[in-house]
């Protein structure tokens, strides 16, 4: 399978404490490049969260999101942090003191502060162990998106590199229709050289047509990479820098095709694979 970069889980869970929710937001980035924004009674796993999402995603900029709302009377057992309260009031008689106007704290921010709720449960493995297994749910829900994604982008891009192969496969009959008209067209123009005696130009001619006339080349090389795509496709895994590599290789052997083309046939397919090619660019900077 190949996956997109691209992808959006959450999950929730309701428990005595309160309500946790876990969001995960995965999108392009040339690396893996994780960020977090969890509350406190979760940051002693937060180690863990890395190791467990960068077993499941090799690249991409990934943000997981976890909330927690707690119940602060849904438990007998929760109990106010003396300690904490009194170091909150005297803040609070601090800021006063300076700012006047401060409207004070309502019950409900009290509760609300960091550190107030005392609560063992709340901060117990129970609880860390109740996020780690929010992780895992979230990742199997990312991961399936990213698959999902990842299908439809590999549908995309080998219905592309097959329009390419079947544009490649007439140019092959024109190719000596190009080359006798270009060679009659060369014939005329050393006789005029030759008439006039001018060995230099005959030279340069000759040169040109030595250069233009040999495009076989450039058409085995697009076919050999095109090959290589569809087989980095089958092989699936993580594909995207390879992928990357290679329409930069499609693109100098389209532009090298234009260059030297002897035919407008010629021309119009050079122009037709370069725009494929970027069309395909776009899919591949997606995937993983």
């Amino acid at each position: 399978m190949i996956h997109s970069m691209t992808g959006y889980a959450t999950v929730a869970r309701e428990l005595p404490q309160g309500a946790v929710q876990l969001e995960l937001r995965s999108v392009n980035s040339r690396f893996l490049d994780i960020g977090f924004r969890i509350p406190d009674e979760f940051r002693a796993v937060e180690a863990q969260f890395r190791e467990l999402i960068s077993a499941r995603i090799g690249r991409g900029k990934v943000d997981c999101r976890l909330s927690y709302t707690l119940r602060p009377l849904a438990d007998e057992k929760i109990a106010v942090d003396q300690t904490a309260l009194e170091r909150l009031a005297r803040l609070a008689t601090e800021v006063r003191r300076v700012m006047p106007d401060v409207q004070p704290m309502r019950v409900s921010e009290v509760i609300s502060w960091p550190g107030i709720i005392a609560d063992s449960a709340a901060t117990s493995d129970a609880l860390r162990g109740e996020g780690v297994a929010l992780l895992r749910a979230a990742l199997d829900e990312l991961t399936a998106t990213r698959e999902r994604e990842g299908a439809k982008l590999g549908e995309t891009i080998t219905q592309r590199t097959r329009q390419m192969r079947t544009r490649l496969s007439t140019l092959e009959p024109i190719i000596p229709q190009a080359i006798a008209a270009y060679q009659e067209k060369l014939a005329s123009k050393l006789r005029e050289a030759l008439s006039t005696q001018d060995d230099d130009r005959i030279r340069q001619e000759i040169a040109v047509f030595g250069v233009r006339i040999d495009v076989a080349e450039e058409l085995s090389r697009l076919s050999a990479h095109l090959d290589e795509v569809e087989r980095v496709l089958a092989k699936g895994g993580a594909v995207g820098k390879r992928l990357d590599f290679l329409m930069q290789e499609l693109n100098r052997e389209a532009n090298t095709l234009g260059s030297k083309s002897v035919a407008r046939e010629l021309s119009e397919a050079a122009v037709e694979f370069k725009l494929s090619i970027e069309q395909i660019r776009e899919q591949v900077q997606n995937l993983e």
